[in-house]
C-alpha cells in the first residue's frame, strides 16, 4: 500500500475527522487513517457547549441530540445555575457525533483508510508512517490522549499532579432538567447530560480507582436517580485525563485535539477545542504558516486552560473544594459570565 497526498491525518476520531473536512474544503489531497470501524464510541460526557455547535453548523453539520440551555452546579444543599445567552448546547452521543463528521468526510471524498499509525519519520519534503507505506507533505496526529505518534516523537511531559480519570454510563430515564448538572462530590465531579427523551448520560471525573458504581454510592442523590437496573449501556473509562505535550507542531508533524494536550474535562470543552484547533492547524498550512498553529492554539486554549486549571487545583484542596458552588451562589453574576465566556 504507498500513497502521496497533502494531508495524512493518523487519527478518525472528532478533531482527525474535523480537520479533514476544513481540510478538504480548503482543496487539500487528504487521507485519514483510522483501524477502528465507524462509529467510534468513547468514555465523555457528550455535553457539546454551544460554540462546538457551531462550529458543527459551520462545517455543514446537523448532529441530533437534545437541546441544552446551560449548566446547573449542585453541592450539597447548594445549587446555581446559567443559561447560555446566544444559541443552545446540544447533548449528543458519542457515536452519533462520529456519524455525521464521519459520512461528511466520505461524502467529501476523503479515503479513511483501516491503518494505524505509529512511529512517523520525516524529512525536508515529507513525513512517513512506518509500516503502512504511507507518505504525505503533512501528517497531523489526531489519534487521542495517549497519542502514539506524539509518544514516538518524544512530545510528551511528564506531570506530577495526581492523576484523573473519567468514566460514564447511560441510563434510560427522562432528564429532569434541559442543563448539564455538574454535581460536585468529595472525591471528584459527576456530570449528567440529556440526551435524549429516555436518555441521560452521567459521566464521573475522580482522582479515584474505584468502580463506576461505588464512585455513583458516593453521591445518593444520583444514586437514587440512576438505580443500576436503570442503565443501559457497560461503563467505559478514559485517562489519565491530564496530557503536557512539548509543542503542537514538531517539523512537517502538527497535534490536534486532545493529541495536542490536555488538562480535564471539567469544563467539557474537549470537543469545541478540537473543532477550533482543526481550523486553525488548516488555516495555518493553507496560509504557508505552519508554525504559526502553536500560537493560535495557545489563544485558542487561553480561557479553557486558565479556568480548567484554576477549578483542578480548588478541587483537589477540600477547604476550598466544598466553597465552589457556594461562591457561584453568591456570585450568579460571575457564574454566569464564567459560563458563557467558555460557551
Amino acid at each position: 500500500m504507498s500513497t502521496g497526498c497533502d494531508l495524512l491525518i493518523a487519527g478518525g476520531g472528532p478533531a482527525g475527522l474535523a480537520t479533514a473536512l476544513h481540510a478538504a474544503h480548503a482543496g487539500f489531497d487528504v487521507v485519514v487513517a483510522e483501524p477502528r470501524q465507524a462509529p467510534i464510541d468513547k468514555a465523555c460526557g457528550e455535553g457539546l457547549m454551544p460554540g462546538a455547535v457551531r462550529a458543527l453548523r459551520a462545517l455543514g453539520l446537523t448532529v441530533p441530540g437534545h437541546p441544552i440551555f446551560g449548566i446547573r452546579y449542585v453541592q450539597g444543599p447548594h445549587r446555581v445555575q446559567a443559561a447560555f445567552r446566544r444559541d443552545p448546547g446540544l447533548g449528543v452521543r458519542r457515536t452519533s457525533l462520529h456519524t455525521a463528521l464521519h459520512q461528511a468526510v466520505v461524502e467529501a471524498g476523503v479515503p479513511v483508510l483501516p491503518v494505524r499509525v505509529g512511529e512517523v519519520h520525516q524529512d525536508a519534503a515529507g513525513v512517513t508512517a512506518a509500516g503502512t507505506g504511507l507518505r504525505a507533505r503533512w501528517l497531523v496526529a489526531a489519534d487521542g490522549l495517549h497519542s502514539p505518534v506524539r509518544r514516538s516523537l518524544g512530545l510528551g511531559v511528564k506531570t506530577c499532579r495526581a492523576p484523573r480519570y473519567g468514566l460514564r454510563r447511560h441510563y434510560a430515564v427522562p432528564p429532569r432538567s434541559p442543563y448539564v448538572e455538574v454535581h460536585w462530590g468529595r472525591c471528584g465531579e459527576a456530570y449528567v447530560t440529556p440526551l435524549g427523551p429516555r436518555l441521560v448520560g452521567v459521566a464521573l471525573l475522580t482522582a479515584q480507582r474505584a468502580p463506576f458504581s461505588a464512585q455513583l454510592a458516593a453521591l445518593p442523590e444520583l444514586a437514587d436517580r440512576f438505580p443500576p437496573e436503570a442503565a443501559c449501556t457497560p461503563v467505559r473509562g478514559a485517562g489519565p485525563l491530564r496530557q503536557k505535550v512539548r509543542t503542537r507542531v514538531h517539523g512537517r508533524v502538527l497535534l490536534v485535539g486532545d493529541a495536542a494536550g490536555y488538562i480535564d474535562a471539567l469544563t467539557g470543552e474537549g470537543i469545541s477545542l478540537a473543532l477550533v484547533g482543526a481550523r486553525a492547524l488548516v488555516d495555518n498550512l493553507r496560509r504557508g504558516t505552519p508554525g504559526g498553529y502553536e500560537a493560535a492554539w495557545h489563544r485558542a486554549t487561553r480561557r479553557y486552560r486558565l479556568l480548567t486549571e484554576c477549578l483542578v487545583w480548588a478541587g483537589q484542596r477540600p477547604a476550598l473544594a466544598r466553597r465552589i458552588t457556594p461562591a457561584a451562589q453568591l456570585l450568579p453574576g460571575v457564574f454566569t459570565a464564567a459560563v458563557n465566556t467558555l460557551a
